[in-house]
């Protein structure tokens, strides 16, 4: 296997995105929603040889991924996957967006939909130094690894593994690979994970 030394060292600022490429098989079809500059999908077409498309919103982010000689499309989600038929990729990838989505459920149905399963990671907001800066702030606190102010454009809404957790049964979404992460460390799936992980991981089908 092919692997680019570039690639390996931003993916390792980024653990989520580590992660994410370890639940990838060898060859599959791969959709990365939000894909930014293109590092993790560059990083699977080199390591696991797949088949893989972007789409991505800033015209910054498609520049790059053009760079890196992605196949990337620019234009919003809602838009983006309604050109793409059932079961059209192995896997679909959303990193680190869902918290900037309009309308989350219509997004993950319809990657269920083009997708034979789902990979969604997010900053939580429920982890205790959240909770203790509100509660010694009043403030809203700024997610982990997310160092962004409520205002900033785009703006995040926040959310927690429990909310997420919640949502999935309301929508009778199955939840069939779960992975908390405490920085770069991963930590288990137990009765405290909502307070101990900066960010989790899900896989969904």
């Amino acid at each position: 296997m092919k692997t680019t030394t570039l690639e390996t060292s931003t993916l390792t600022h980024r653990p989520d995105l580590l992660a994410i490429a370890e639940l990838i098989q060898p060859k599959e079809k791969v959709l990365d929603l939000g894909c930014g500059d293109g590092t993790l999908l560059r990083y699977l077409l080199d390591t696991y040889q797949i088949t893989g498309r972007g789409v991505e919103l800033s015209e910054e982010g498609v520049l790059a991924c053009v760079s890196k000689g992605l196949s990337v499309r620019q234009g919003n989600l809602q838009e983006g996957l309604g050109d793409y038929p059932n079961g059209s990729f192995n896997t679909v990838i959303l990193s680190q967006t869902l918290p900037y989505l309009d309308d989350p459920a219509f997004i993950i149905r319809e990657m269920l939909r083009v997708g034979q399963r789902v990979i969604i990671s997010f900053p939580n907001w429920g982890h205790w130094r959240c909770r203790l800066s509100l509660l010694l702030t009043g403030r809203t606190p700024v997610a982990p690894g997310l160092p962004q102010t409520w205002d900033a454009p785009p703006r995040a809404r926040p959310l927690s593994v429990r909310d997420f957790g919640e949502f999935c049964a309301r929508q009778q979404i199955r939840i069939t690979t779960e992975i908390y992460l405490q920085g770069s460390r991963r930590i288990p799936a137990r009765f405290d994970k909502n307070l101990r992980a900066t960010t989790a991981i899900f896989e969904l089908k």
